[in-house]
């Protein structure tokens, strides 16, 4: 029996991504109908051992000269994603500045690493030129988190609040639970939102350190599963106030989020934290559990995490929830993922398929969920879920619904 909501949903105008799959909505859906991984060693920079990545293998756009402060990759990649017509987040956008005012729109970014691949490269300068920095570079409009944001903002002449939010892997599921909150709370009319996250040595030589970094293409929820594959990826989208001329987008109903603070890299044992983000999005939402259709697990494919995220989901779902482990296909993005996995749980309800666990063989026995090795389509899917757990118990569980 569902309740009344305790938040107003945000309808959903536009969406888009980058990441190793290609630019834009197909790219990524061929790739997940066919299961088909684009994962593969990495080239953008040399490491002391082996890792697969899902590295952006294409031409990145050049940023404006009235913008060339904000140069880095982060913002490469998202301006790549802004600007990809067919997806129109970009013409969305300026039709809502028209609608709205520049004021009334915000604009919130996830990250975890924002320029801090330019920084590597700074300070490698810096031990070559007599401890000198790059003339060119500058830290709070390249390496600090609200960089990316903010550069976004500049280039679509928005007014309106705009800030990041760096929580590790939940990072882009919050942001899309900040901007719910700002169209909810009457402070913003429309909010582009999501996560934008590049690959950089300090992540890759940091998960390597704790011996979390595969040596092959990751497996998420196999028994022999041993670590994850990072990836890079840009997740937009444009949340909006609901009104006659949008009824027909699909809805962002509610973020359920929670901090269990159990341990800096571990979740909590039993699963709490991440039972009570779902507990707390289907509360929001006014929802049961049997109301979800499909459910986007974080499922990182390292010991610890898959087993922990298994439990937590089967104490809410049981085995009827049809579920997979997508990283398989975009690699881990960090602090894009909860925008990337968002927009992979919108495009299941978009086409009516859902994803396979890409990589998965054997299932771990002790997982009791009922997860998916191959794609589903033809699928009658009406509300999905989307899970993001990050460092330190950061959680966040984002529900959205197809178009009425």
């Amino acid at each position: 029996m569902t309740t009344s909501p305790k938040i107003k949903a945000a309808a959903i105008t536009a969406y888009t991504t980058l990441n190793a799959c290609g630019l834009g909505k197909q790219a990524l859906s061929q790739a997940l109908k066919t299961n088909q991984s684009p994962l593969a060693p990495l080239k953008l920079f040399e490491l002391a051992f082996n890792a697969y990545v899902g590295e952006i293998k294409q031409p990145l756009p050049d940023i404006p000269d009235n913008l060339k402060a904000y140069q880095s990759r982060n913002a490469q990649v998202a301006l790549a994603a802004l600007n990809y017509e067919e997806d129109g987040v970009r013409h969305v956008v300026e039709t809502a500045k028209q609608r709205y005012g520049a004021e009334r729109i915000g604009v919130i970014i996830g990250t975890s690493t924002s320029g801090l691949y330019e920084t590597e490269s700074a300070y490698g300068y810096l031990l070559k030129h007599d401890e000198t920095m790059p003339e060119n570079f500058n830290f709070v409009k390249r390496h600090a988190y609200q960089a990316t944001g903010r550069f976004l903002q500049l280039e679509l002449g928005l007014t309106g609040a705009c800030f990041a939010i760096s929580t590790a892997c939940s990072s882009g599921a919050k942001a899309i639970a900040a901007g719910q909150r700002l169209i909810d709370n009457n402070v913003c009319d429309a909010v582009l939102v999501g996560g934008v996250d590049t690959l950089c040595r300090l992540t890759l030589r940091g998960f390597n350190s704790l011996d979390l970094i595969s040596p092959e293409p990751c497996k998420p929820m196999d028994a022999n599963r041993s670590g994850i594959s990072i990836g890079e990826a840009a997740g937009l989208l444009v949340l909006e106030k609901q009104s006659d001329d949008n009824q027909h987008c699909p809805q962002l109903l509610a973020v359920g989020e929670s901090s269990d603070a159990h341990h800096m890299s571990h979740p909590h044992p039993e699963g709490l934290g991440a039972k009570l983000a779902m507990e707390s999005a289907l509360n929001l939402a006014g929802l049961e559990a049997s109301s979800i259709d499909y459910l986007n697990l974080h499922a990182t494919a390292t010991k610890i995490n898959d087993a922990v995220e298994a439990k937590a989901v089967y104490s809410v779902f049981a085995d009827k929830l049809p579920c997979s482990g997508t990283k398989g296909i975009t690699g881990h993005t960090l602090g894009a993922a909860g925008a990337l996995e968002t927009i992979i749980t919108l495009l299941a309800l978009e086409q009516q398929f859902i994803p396979a666990t890409t990589g998965l063989q054997t299932l771990d026995p002790d997982c009791q969920c009922q997860v998916l090795t191959k794609p589903l389509l033809n699928q009658p899917l009406k509300i999905t879920m989307s899970n993001s757990f990050g460092f330190g118990g950061n959680n966040a569980s984002v529900i959205v619904a197809k178009k009425s």
